[in-house]
C-alpha cells in the first residue's frame, strides 16, 4: 500500500504542476487560482490532521481580496511533506484511525488509507473544475492530467 500511495502522490505533484503552469499561461484567472489554492491548502490541512498538528492558519477558500499562492514551491512542499510522511509508514499504519475536527468544529475519524485516497481524489476533482474554468476563459489546449498519462 505504501508504494501505491507514494505513486499517487507523485502523480498528484505532476498533475498539479501541469495545471498550475496552465493557470499561469492564462494570466491567473481568479476562479482557477481560487480552486488551485483550495486544493493545496486542503492538502496541508489533511497532512496536519494525519500527523496531529494544529490546523493550517489560512483560509480554505480565498476570496477576491485575498492573494492566493499556487506556486511551485507550495506544490513541491506539499508533495515533500506527504512523501516523507508516507515513507515512514509501515503497512499496518494505513489502517490507523485518524481523529480530527473539520473547520466547522465537527469531530470525525477515518482510516489513514481513506484520507490519503481522499486527498488524491480531491485534487483530481478540483483540477477538473479548473480545466472547465480555463476552457471558459478561452484556453483551448489543456494539459493531460490523467493518471494513465502520468504512468505511461
Amino acid at each position: 500500500m505504501k508504494s501505491h500511495f507514494l505513486n499517487l502522490f507523485n502523480y498528484d505533484k505532476y498533475a498539479n504542476h501541469l495545471i498550475a503552469d496552465t493557470i499561469a499561461k492564462a494570466g491567473y484567472p481568479f476562479k482557477p487560482v481560487q480552486l488551485m489554492a483550495h486544493l493545496l491548502t486542503a492538502q496541508q490541512i489533511w497532512y496536519s490532521r494525519c500527523i496531529d498538528l494544529p490546523p493550517v492558519a489560512r483560509a480554505l477558500w480565498a476570496d477576491d481580496n485575498e492573494p492566493a499562492d499556487i506556486s511551485a514551491e507550495i506544490i513541491d512542499g506539499n508533495h515533500k511533506a506527504w512523501i516523507s510522511y508516507i515513507d515512514t509508514l509501515e503497512p499496518a499504519d494505513f489502517e490507523k484511525i485518524i481523529a480530527y475536527k473539520r473547520l466547522t468544529g465537527d469531530s470525525y475519524t477515518n482510516k489513514l488509507a481513506d484520507i490519503c485516497a481522499h486527498v488524491i481524489n480531491h485534487g483530481t476533482h478540483h483540477r477538473a473544475q479548473i480545466g472547465q474554468h480555463l476552457k471558459l476563459a478561452g484556453i483551448e489546449n489543456l494539459p493531460n492530467t490523467d493518471y494513465i498519462a502520468f504512468i505511461r
